[in-house]
This record gives structure tokens, C-alpha cells and sequence, in this order.
């Protein structure tokens, strides 16, 4: 009987070994888990695929590299349109605070996003946008003002672009 209790005395003593061991050999798994939940968390714009990805406003599918757009929440939370007009209008309700890029696509080079406040706008019936809004963004004042020339139009900037569309 000494023995059977010597040897249940034993077991138990290696029993609280091995989960403290078990726990100590977990603690890295956690930090590295933590670690790589952090760094998925990245603000940063993902790729609009053309033909299958839905335009968050509309839900119409975004086909066209000249005039898509996209905004990214300060948590990472991704929304893309198939227009400028359909991003405009989603952000009417948004707080700015909560947004950490808002990016459109060059008119003057389809596929290439741009930083939204900084582009400037061109509202052509010479230039078709797929909500039939006619708007266009660009890189530069120049470039709107170079098709300004050749399409007519109005040049907006993001403000003004923004208290236009609000009008409506």
C-alpha cells in the first residue's frame, strides 16, 4: 500500500510537470499567433479584380479600369465601386475619421489607383462613366485640363466634388 501511494504520489508530481511543460512550449505559439493576427491586419488597398468583384454601392460587377474606386477602413475593411459617383455617394453617410485611404482610378492610365483627395475630376459628356455620372479622375490638374480641351467639361477637385454631388 506505501508503494501504491509512493507511485500515485509520483504520477501526480510528473502529471503537473508535463502541463506546465505543455503550457511553457505553448507560449511562443501564442506570441507568434498574436503576432501574425497583428500583421494581417494591414491598411492597405487589395487588387480590384475586373468582371468579378461588386461594386459595394450599386452592386453592379466592376469592369472598367478607368473608372473604379475604392476606400479602406482604418481597420482594414475593404470597399470597391464600379464609379467614382457610386464612392462618392457611399461616403455621404461615412465618418472620415474612420477611413484610412480612398483611392480612384486614373483616367489617364486604366488600372493605376490614385489618392482621391489629391486627383482632380472632369465631368464630360465626352467621357462615359459607367453610372452615367460622366466623371473621371486624374492625376493631375493638366491631364483634366488636357481633356477638358478635347471632351469639354467641368474640372472638379474632391471638394468641390464632392459639395456637387451632394446637391443632388
Amino acid at each position: 500500500m506505501f508503494f501504491k501511494n509512493i507511485l500515485v504520489l509520483l504520477y501526480i508530481s510528473e502529471l503537473k510537470k508535463s502541463k506546465v511543460m505543455k503550457i511553457n512550449l505553448l507560449k511562443p505559439f501564442a506570441g507568434i499567433f498574436i503576432l501574425l493576427l497583428t500583421i494581417s491586419c494591414k491598411v492597405e488597398p487589395e487588387a480590384i479584380v475586373y468582371g468579378k468583384d461588386q461594386c459595394s454601392f450599386c452592386m453592379m460587377n466592376i469592369v472598367d479600369k478607368t473608372h473604379a474606386a475604392q476606400y479602406v477602413t482604418k481597420k482594414g475593411k475593404q470597399f470597391k465601386f464600379d464609379a467614382v459617383e457610386c464612392l462618392v455617394n457611399d461616403l455621404s453617410n461615412k465618418n472620415d475619421d474612420e477611413l484610412a485611404l480612398i483611392l480612384v482610378a486614373n483616367y489617364a492610365n486604366p488600372g493605376e489607383m490614385i489618392d482621391a483627395k489629391s486627383a482632380t475630376y472632369l465631368i464630360s459628356s465626352g467621357i462615359k462613366s459607367p453610372m452615367g455620372a460622366n466623371l473621371s479622375a486624374m492625376s493631375t490638374s493638366e491631364k483634366a485640363e488636357e481633356l477638358q480641351q478635347k471632351f469639354t467639361g467641368e474640372i472638379y477637385t474632391w471638394k468641390t466634388l464632392k459639395a456637387r454631388l451632394s446637391d443632388k
